[in-house]
């Protein structure tokens, strides 16, 4: 069945790895959005085999800014925001044909977190995230960075059914990730928060020990040691990257 009154949206760089998946999930709309960024990969070629796929080249301002401008390509006001290396399970197509959608309400997803194709039940676990809104009644947050759906005076509603989600396929893409992540944290607090050598060491530090040891990351195996290492260098290079900044903003 043709779902026709929600529109996925997606913004994307570079993600001709998983894009093929995160279509191929999304045949049974009538309407998808693709919001491209200063790619150079083959993204764009892969998402031309697919009909219901509409492609806009824009630019990237944060991930707030950015899914909110997106949106306004869409025909329909329901949206339901995913990223180009989420898929949407049979049993979540299936129930989400069956609901009743309310404007006072927006709806999270269950989500599963995997690398490669080994599910991270540890580090990660399962995510609530809130996605699917209709843009008359909200909108992303302006967040160039940990942006969200704002959920003032809107009840929310968990769908039914999982979303699969496959962030990382080799270990280059959490050191291209951890650097594009990072930046943007510190371009985006420069002037606002402070910070120093001691607070970006002790973040990194207390990270690894979280993800690793509170949160029993080692039972992940040896993708646990590489995404809490990961971890506690984002966090690292984020506050010491907002350090620098701030002191070339004083000079």
């Amino acid at each position: 069945m043709l779902i026709n009154h929600i529109t996925p949206v997606i913004i994307a760089k570079n993600a001709e790895t998983t894009i093929e998946s995160t279509l191929k999930s999304l045949q049974n709309f009538k309407e998808v959005v693709l919001y491209l960024n200063d790619t150079h990969d083959n993204t764009k070629i892969i998402a031309q085999k697919y009909n219901n796929v509409l492609i806009v080249d824009g630019a990237f301002n944060g991930f707030g800014p950015t899914k909110n401008n997106a949106t306004q390509y869409t025909q329909n006001n329901w949206i339901l925001s995913l990223d180009a290396d989420e898929v949407l399970t049979d049993e979540f197509l299936q129930n989400l044909q069956l609901v009743n959608l309310d404007n006072n309400k927006v709806y999270e997803i269950l989500r599963t977190n995997f690398y490669k194709q080994q599910q991270i039940k540890y580090c990660w676990g399962q995510d609530y995230i809130v996605r699917l809104y209709n843009k008359k009644m909200t909108s992303f947050c302006d967040n160039k960075v940990h942006e969200y759906i704002k959920e003032d005076n809107l009840e929310k509603t968990l769908l039914t059914g999982i979303v699969k989600h496959y962030p990382y396929n080799t270990i280059t893409d959490f050191i291209v990730k951890l650097d594009r992540y990072s930046s943007i944290f510190a371009q985006d607090n420069v002037g606002k928060k402070s910070s120093s050598p001691t607070k970006a060491f002790f973040n990194g530090m207390y990270s690894f020990f979280r993800t690793y040891i509170i949160k029993r990351g080692f039972l992940d195996g040896y993708v646990g040691l590489v995404i809490a290492f990961s971890h506690m260098v984002t966090n690292f290079y984020k506050y010491i990257k907002l350090y620098e900044a701030n002191k070339e903003l004083k000079q």
